[in-house]
């Protein structure tokens, strides 16, 4: 049996999650699938210029599994630069600090994590679709963003 992956603590959701080559049309391109974990090692190695151990530390996790961790992430967006490909984030196994899923700036919801969620008499978490507005009760350990709307087949969102 596989060992489950341990959350990582994510503070920044990004507002734009898809890049592509210029006048490329989207089905000519093969996509890189980077997560939102793999976008905050990026982030606090390469942006905020934090040394390993202390980023690792800010994430939850062992400095090794950080510098394997920046080191694919790296590999995949040299790759998609490199040979033309479009970058997706999305996906991961990370929580977003604070009981209501925000980070500490407001910025957007994380995985599943520690204290999120409705409680006793709370209205239940929907999965929305943003292009024809059709909701759904919301699947505890399934992330919105896996899904596609049943009616126009566009990605969903919490909402």
């Amino acid at each position: 049996m596989v060992r489950p992956r341990k959350q990582r603590i994510v503070e920044y959701k990004p507002a734009v999650t898809y890049f592509k080559p210029q006048a490329i049309p989207l089905s000519d391109l093969e996509e890189i699938v980077l997560t939102v974990d793999e976008l905050e090692c990026i982030r606090l190695s390469d942006l905020r210029k934090m040394n390993q151990i202390h980023a690792a530390h800010k994430m939850g996790f062992h400095q090794s599994t950080f510098h394997r961790t920046l080191t694919e992430a790296r590999q995949k967006i040299a790759d998609a630069i490199v040979n033309g490909k479009a970058i997706r984030i999305q996906g991961g196994v990370y929580t977003m600090p604070g009981g209501n899923g925000q980070g500490p700036a407001g910025f957007g919801r994380g995985g599943m994590g520690r204290g999120q969620g409705a409680g006793f008499g709370a209205a239940p978490e929907k999965c929305k679709c943003p292009a024809c507005g059709y909701e759904e009760t919301h699947t505890r350990g399934q992330s919105c963003v896996q899904m596609k709307c049943p009616k126009c087949g566009a990605q969903m969102i919490r909402g």
